[in-house]
């Protein structure tokens, strides 16, 4: 990030005084894994003991894709509840300083008609009880962002706005697209960014490229400088892989590392349904990003074990300024297990995967473990 001297100043003041709206990590331990220098450091014209340091915790969770059967069982008799069916997840969304979801169906509410597959069209309400459980962002390219066209993207972004949401991913104009999602907390800028392999064949309407962000690695590796120049840290949502399958493919992972080498920081996988397992990368500049290949279902109606267990990651970003330099920690990733529960398509809920299957619960952990095997577990 660019300091001005005016900026310096500011920094200065902060270091004397108490800070204000800001939290203070402990130092790092020989642990930590990512630090790296960020973008631009600060102009060295300061007394040496300029020293703070912020952090910032982030969760995520994978695809919400409301079925006929789900919105049903929420219906009240004007409306849809759907907020004691996350009642049991809440605490785990909620207690990070930015959570974000993706959001598959798209939320284009009733008046235009609910529908669920292979052209889903959610409830309004699902996006209020996400915000009510604590997600602050929503990603919106994904296979099914065109399933009822225009018009309901039209609806969820308005109704997105309305509710305070953050959404990435689909947007309304060409100038909307061109401003990258920001979002800082704790004195730390996150940027913003999704992507998707295709719409289920759906053809993006004439002149309307803005709707839904297509991967394009000429366009992710421009929009990535970008961000990374307006950011501390950036994160990266791709919607890709093979449906219902435990393990990425080869084109995940190139395109993870192409994104990695060129500025993405954390990068979150969307599209099988199952869960694939995270790793670090290994960036051209030294970095170490973080990469979940796939965070599987997190609600939906799809039937199978593997399609109803999902995952909250949990990771830490830390930053230092000192006279010399900015620099961006990612630290301790975590994840808490989840279960879609139900009974003959009917009482939907969530539920932390231990309290429904123990032996599926340590397999599920044994999986996501596959290439840190330290990994770190919270239920």
């Amino acid at each position: 990030m660019n300091f001005s001297k005016v900026s310096l100043f500011l920094l200065l003041v902060a270091a004397t005084f108490p800070l204000i709206g800001c939290s203070i990590a402990p130092n790092a331990d020989e642990n930590e894994l990512t630090v790296f220098e960020a973008r631009n450091a600060p102009i060295a014209t300061s007394p040496s003991e300029l020293n703070l340091e912020y952090s910032a915790s982030l969760s995520a969770v994978g695809d919400i894709l409301i079925h006929e059967r789900v919105y049903l069982d929420a219906k009240n008799e004007n409306s849809y509840d759907f907020n004691p069916m996350l009642e049991k997840v809440t605490p785990f969304l909620e207690q990070a300083d930015l959570t974000i979801a993706n959001s598959e169906s798209i939320v284009g509410g009733s008046e235009i008609g609910l529908s669920t597959y292979p052209a889903f069209n959610s409830p309004y309400e699902i996006g209020a009880a996400l915000k009510n459980s604590g997600v602050d962002i929503v990603t919106l390219a994904n296979n099914h962002t065109l399933d009822r066209g225009r018009s309901a993207i039209e609806n969820a972004i308005h109704y997105w706005d309305q509710i305070g949401m953050v959404h990435t991913g689909s947007y309304l104009s060409n100038d909307e697209r061109a401003e990258v999602t920001l979002v800082t907390r704790n004195n730390i800028t996150f940027s913003f960014l999704s992507y998707t392999y295709g719409t289920n064949g759906i053809p993006t309407p004439g002149g309307m490229d803005y709707l839904v962000n297509r991967i394009d690695p000429l366009v992710i590796q421009q929009d990535l400088k970008h961000a990374r120049e307006v950011s501390d840290v950036v994160v990266l949502s791709l919607h890709f892989g093979q449906e219902y399958q435990n393990m990425p493919n080869a084109e995940q992972i190139e395109l993870a590392h192409f994104s990695a080498d060129n500025g993405a920081d954390i990068i979150l996988g969307h599209h099988p349904h199952v869960l694939q397992p995270p790793e670090w990368i290994d960036a051209a500049d030294g970095r170490k990003a973080f990469v979940v290949y796939s965070l599987g279902n997190f609600f939906s109606g799809q039937d199978g074990l593997d399609r109803q267990i999902g995952a909250i990651l949990h990771l830490d970003i830390v930053k230092k300024v000192t006279v010399d330099s900015t620099t961006i920690s990612l630290q301790n990733p975590a994840f808490t297990t989840t279960f879609v529960k139900s009974s003959n398509a009917k009482n939907y809920e969530m539920d932390l995967l231990k309290n429904v299957d123990k032996n599926l619960n340590d397999a599920t952990k044994a999986h996501l473990s596959t290439w840190i095997k330290d990994l770190e577990f919270i239920e």
